[in-house]
């Protein structure tokens, strides 16, 4: 009898100044199960620091309600305006004060990391992603928002990171790539 692997639940976070994206995912065996997925989205008319408080607080609650295991984060990309690239980056923060608040390890992803290990294809569109997400949560209609179906992508790729755990699910395709991220060599 094969023993089943239970992961979780990690939480993704998908940051976003204007719209923080949330998915909550919990693994056992070889199915993702879909815990909780939305969005933290301030107030446009508020001031920077009074949306930067509404995202902490919004994700303050969802820890404090789901109590994950662990936190997902995507990395800050190179962006070509640089004061986005700035307020992203503070509302990246914010999600990392977050879980060190609740003193869960973070976890960071490259965006192509979150789309090679969901679409197997560093290059996919957001549709594919959010296409893929579905599948493998095995939901019945699409993600609602592309935040949260971001969100999930980063959680899914946490877990399909985790070397036991990947293992389990797809053996085959991942026996070359757990020995790899075993050894460090990617």
């Amino acid at each position: 009898m094969r023993s089943i692997l239970a992961v979780g639940p990690i939480l993704g976070i998908d940051p976003g100044i204007t719209c923080t994206g949330y998915g909550l995912i919990e693994a056992v065996g070889d199915r993702l199960i879909l815990v909780a997925s939305g969005d933290v989205r301030p107030s446009p008319s508020d001031s920077f620091p009074l949306r930067l408080k509404e995202i902490f607080d919004g994700l303050n609650a969802l820890l404090a309600s789901h109590a994950p295991t662990g936190v997902a984060v995507e990395e800050v990309f190179l962006a070509r305006n640089f004061p986005a690239a700035l307020k992203l980056g503070q509302a990246r923060g914010v999600a990392l004060l977050v879980a060190a608040t609740h003193h869960l390890p973070v976890f960071e992803y490259s965006p192509t990391q979150v789309k090679m290990a969901v679409v197997g294809y560093g290059r996919a569109s957001k549709e594919q992603v959010g296409l893929m997400v579905s599948r493998l949560l095995n939901l019945s209609r699409p993600v609602a928002s592309e935040h949260a179906a971001d969100a999930l992508a980063i959680a899914i790729c946490h877990i399909h990171s985790t070397p036991a755990h990947s293992a389990n699910m797809h053996p085959a395709r991942n026996a070359g790539r757990v020995a790899r991220l075993q050894t460090g060599v990617r």
